[in-house]
């Protein structure tokens, strides 16, 4: 997803960090939470110095949060003393970040008692994601147990200089950056080092702890060439990766009635009835609308709102059966009353197919976005 982050423009990235003894890598990225595996890694040894870690850059302090879940700022800043930090820039709708989750907590699980903390930098890209309300329901969701940092404000992710939704930025136990990684993936090379900034944690310490474990056994996701890219409903978010595919288009803060066309092209989602064009999402005003999209994926999930409405879920053309339904899905129907993702289409491989939601007034959609 894009403050973008979070998977239409191919955007090519050069990061670079002036470290010695440090492994450089380019590539091109998608926009950030793409689910193109994009990684800048670090190679850390147990044997260097203190006085090597010296030529490494300092992580910069977390500034302009506005709340804080599992923590405190007292209890925050004295945690974070004599520990390798890690810092995952994430927000609660991004599908991207939520697969890292299990991950995080999995490593907080294993190292926290031997010197990691993990600190979740939650940098909203919809303005109801800044509501700390929202984030603790997300946190309690989710099973975050680490403590989690409101950057409503990106304060912090512009500290960071970051672009990306998830993003993960190490530290060694001094607070120098070690390792860096954008997107999903690389959770391997990401857990060896974590290991080898705690070694030499202990060493430098002088503590009896070895952090030399066996890696997390998760089944990461697989990615598709073909997948369809995120598609965002927000005029605003919309710029420069427009596939809405009706002929009336975008009308900033206008309710336009949309009609659908005869011929509908892939990768485009087009609308029926009445929607309110919002800078961020499009919201349905008639008694009765529809979204229809020709996609290719395994998973279809909706960023999406509403007054507790139930949204019917048609795959080629039928009611969706279990074998293809989210875990949001049920009796192929999705009821839509928090402002969060919902997972509406779970397949067991991925394929081309036609997804119709059908709505009612008051829906509100953000982005359809894919796995």
């Amino acid at each position: 997803m894009k403050k973008e982050i979070k998977n239409a423009i191919m955007a090519g990235v050069v990061v670079a960090i002036a470290i010695t003894g440090v492994a450089i890598y380019f590539m091109s990225l998608d926009k950030p939470g793409a689910t193109d595996n994009s990684v800048l890694t670090q190679s850390v040894s147990a044997n260097t110095t203190v006085s090597d870690e010296s030529k490494y850059p300092v992580a910069p302090d977390l500034v302009g949060i506005s709340g804080y879940v599992n923590t405190a700022p007292d209890a925050l800043k004295n945690e974070m003393k004599n520990k390798v930090v890690l810092y995952d820039f994430w927000t609660y709708s991004c599908i991207n970040c939520l697969r890292t989750l299990p991950y995080l907590e999995d490593w907080n699980a294993k190292y926290a008692d031997k010197g990691l903390l993990i600190i979740g930098i939650h940098s909203p890209e919809f303005e109801f994601e800044k509501n700390i309300d929202n984030v603790k329901m997300a946190v309690q969701k989710y099973n975050i147990t680490y403590p989690v940092v409101l950057d409503s404000d990106h304060a912090t992710w512009n500290a960071f200089g970051n672009r990306y939704w998830p993003a993960e930025y190490m530290t060694d136990y001094l607070g120098h950056i070690r390792h860096v990684h954008f997107g999903e993936g690389d959770y391997d090379q990401t857990e060896k080092t974590i290991q080898a900034l705690l070694d030499q944690r202990a060493q430098a310490l002088g503590l009896d702890i070895n952090a030399n474990m066996s890696l997390v056994n998760l089944q990461p996701h697989e990615f598709s060439d073909q997948q369809t890219p995120e598609l965002y409903f927000g005029y605003d978010f919309a710029a420069g990766r427009n596939y809405l595919g009706n002929q009336e288009g975008f009308h900033p803060n206008l309710t336009v009635t949309y009609t659908l066309p005869s011929n509908l092209q892939p990768d485009h989602f087009y609308l029926d009835g009445n929607w309110q064009n919002l800078s961020d999402s499009m919201k349905l005003s008639s008694d009765g609308g529809k979204i229809v999209l020709p996609y290719y994926a395994k998973d279809v999930h909706i960023v999406a709102t509403g007054p507790g409405v139930d949204i019917q879920v048609l795959l080629d053309g039928k009611p969706v059966g279990s074998s293809d339904a989210g875990y949001d899905t049920q009796n192929s129907t999705v009821h839509v009353s928090e402002n969060r993702l919902y997972n509406v289409i779970s397949s067991q491989q991925a394929g081309l197919h036609t997804l119709t939601l059908v709505a009612k007034p008051g829906f509100q959609i953000y982005t359809l976005t894919f796995g």
